[in-house]
């Protein structure tokens, strides 16, 4: 590779970082549909309905009278809520 590929590279790659920065926020917007929640974090929609009414769950965004999902910011400041140092294992 020639120094000047080298170089058109590069400035490739700094004028995509702004894309995937925008793609990156985006993403962390996206709704997932309720079933799309539970099998992101492994569990059943019984777990994940139990989870939502005893109130330790996500924050939900409500899409009509009878849909709701969460997003993915809600979904990873919720599991982050669940986090605990390794030694309190049971």
């Amino acid at each position: 590779m020639t120094l000047r590929e080298a170089e058109r590279r590069a400035r490739q790659r700094q004028q995509s970082e702004p894309v995937r920065d925008r793609e990156t926020e985006l993403n962390q917007h996206r709704v997932l549909s309720f079933l799309e929640w539970c099998l992101l974090n492994g569990f059943s929609p019984a777990t994940g309905r139990r989870i939502l009414k005893s109130g330790t769950g996500p924050t939900i965004t409500q899409l009509s009278p009878r849909r709701i999902g969460i997003t993915v910011a809600n979904n990873a400041r919720w599991q982050q809520t669940l986090e605990r140092p390794s030694g309190d294992a049971e």
